[in-house]
């Protein structure tokens, strides 16, 4: 069997154009959606001719236009949906929908990928409000899908590194510090931290696998399975000297919460979730997932100790 045709919606978003590069890389015929819009955003609109150059097809289509987005459709295989998160809720749920229902009239599709990529939302059903949303917008998009009898494969790539890894998860900061620094707890809760780059070769080596159709594949390279504790000690080790620490206990970190805007509160939300109570890792992967770095161990993952070498 030849590699399947894939179509990238949201291709020029942050982890969007990593999956089209990476697409480009397997050697899939890759075919990007160009929105009519675009064309007013210089950056975006050089990103996709700098596609174009590589090989990819620049197609034309919009979420005002149902038609436009059947037909890009059909010219694929595999449609991926890269729609960043910021837009959740009304946004993103919205175009979602409106591509669940592009690639049910089509019909040819063997494998769709929804804009997730985070924290699986199937086990955070008990999340605090308002984060909760967020969850309960994603498994709306799969209900959809799954009415809809569209194939699947669901990614949960945990915590992006350059949001969560290159700040050692502090909050209002993508550069770590350099003097003091906050630990959740007592800092020793494991979560899993992944190179943007390597989400997308794990998402794009998926799309033609059988063993990861109609799941969700987690991606959890054993040796990035840190907790904050551990990531800030890799920092110390690079910079040779120990930081300034300062414990937040569960319930000083929760007052947080109040007052803040709304985006601030979902966001520090799923911070308590991941750094207090270790919702990346308190689940074994049962039948209906997969593991990534198992399936694909040719994959040389970035591990943690050289991701965070850029930033001495």
């Amino acid at each position: 069997m030849g590699k399947s045709k894939v179509l990238v919606v949201g291709g020029t978003g942050y982890i969007g154009r990593r999956i089209v590069r990476a697409c480009l890389a397997e050697g899939h015929e890759t075919y990007v959606v160009q929105r009519p819009e675009l064309g007013l955003q210089i950056e975006k609109l050089q990103m996709l001719l700098s596609f174009k150059k590589q090989g990819a097809h620049l197609v034309q289509a919009s979420f005002s236009d149902h038609k436009s987005l059947v037909d890009a459709v059909k010219k694929v295989d595999v449609v991926i949906s890269a729609i960043s998160g910021v837009h959740f809720r009304t946004h993103c749920i919205t175009l979602q929908s409106k591509l669940v229902d592009a690639i049910k009239e089509a019909g040819n599709v063997k494998r769709f990928l929804p804009s997730e990529f985070g924290l699986d939302p199937a086990r955070m059903g008990d999340a605090l409000e308002p984060g909760r949303v967020t969850f309960v917008d994603k498994m709306s998009v799969r209900k959809a899908i799954e009415e809809a009898n569209i194939p699947f494969t669901y990614i949960s790539a945990n915590l992006f590194a350059g949001y969560f890894a290159g700040s050692l998860s502090q909050m209002g900061s993508f550069v770590p510090p350099r003097d003091k620094v906050h630990l959740f707890g007592d800092g020793t809760l494991k979560a899993v931290f992944l190179d943007e780059d390597d989400v997308a070769t794990y998402t794009v080596k998926a799309i033609d696998d059988p063993r990861t159709l109609n799941k969700t594949l987690y991606l959890r390279p054993p040796e990035n399975i840190l907790s904050q504790a551990e990531l800030i000690g890799i920092w110390e080790k690079l910079i040779g000297k120990e930081l300034e620490k300062t414990y937040i206990p569960p319930e000083g970190f929760l007052t947080t919460l109040k007052g803040l805007d709304y985006k601030l509160q979902v966001g520090i939300g799923h911070f308590y979730h991941i750094f207090y109570e270790g919702c990346l890792t308190n689940f074994e992967i049962g039948e209906e997932g997969a593991e990534a770095s198992k399936l694909y161990p040719e994959v040389n993952y970035t591990r943690m100790d050289e991701y965070l070498k850029v930033y001495v």
